[in-house]
């Protein structure tokens, strides 16, 4: 949270990645595991909101849930919400995060998943939601990444493309931006990579304000 509060100082939109625990509370943390951030061999998706209330980040503060992250932001600071999520099954976290959302219908909040269900879940579920895919071609063949992305574009009709820094500038980017997609990117550590940016993205995810 404390990062957070560093974004919202510094007047800084914010992204954070949400997964949902066993009995369908979002919380903000990235891994699937506990493990590496917390020491405690257990998923994220197999503990109640009350346990993973309780425990402790390495800077002493507990994990937060994506609720109290919005209050934080009180509808001001623009947020991206990335969805984790395996395969089809997306309903619990989906739901979990629309129904913080529908406590700030005005604030400036987008979703974004590489999960193409997770966009279409909102789709179908939250009309008017602003929601994007995030991509990468990092790992697979030219053949393999076409497909992947032909058939994700396809099942979630995002609003804007979060893409890998390390494909700008891409086929994808430029066919999106030429439909009228806006073209975010991630993530940002560099000044060869914020020139890139520059060239080839709306907008740009970072960690370091350096950056």
């Amino acid at each position: 949270m404390a990062a957070f509060d560093a974004a919202i100082a510094g007047h800084f939109g914010i992204e954070c990645d949400v997964r949902a625990s066993r009995d369908g509370v979002a919380f903000v943390f990235h891994d699937a595991a506990l493990t590496r951030m917390t020491g405690r061999d257990a998923a994220v998706a197999a503990l109640d909101a009350a346990i993973l209330d309780q425990i402790t980040l390495p800077d002493g503060g507990a994990i937060p849930r994506l609720s109290a992250l919005l209050t934080r932001c009180g509808g001001q600071t623009p947020l991206l919400v990335e969805i984790k999520a395996d395969g089809r099954q997306v309903e619990a976290v989906c739901a979990a995060v629309a129904r913080d959302l529908a406590a700030w219908p005005d604030a400036p909040v987008a979703v974004m998943s590489f999960n193409p269900w997770a966009v279409r879940w909102f789709v179908r579920q939250r009309v008017g939601q602003v929601k994007g895919l995030v991509v990468t071609q990092q790992g697979k063949g030219w053949l393999r990444g076409w497909i992947e992305r032909a058939l994700a574009l396809w099942l979630s009709t995002p609003d804007f493309l979060a893409c890998d820094i390390r494909d700008l500038p891409s086929r994808l980017s430029r066919h999106a931006q030429a439909r009228g997609l806006s073209v975010l990117t991630w993530t940002v550590r560099s000044e060869a990579d914020r020139a890139s940016a520059a060239s080839h993205a709306a907008q740009i995810i970072f960690e370091r304000a350096r950056d």
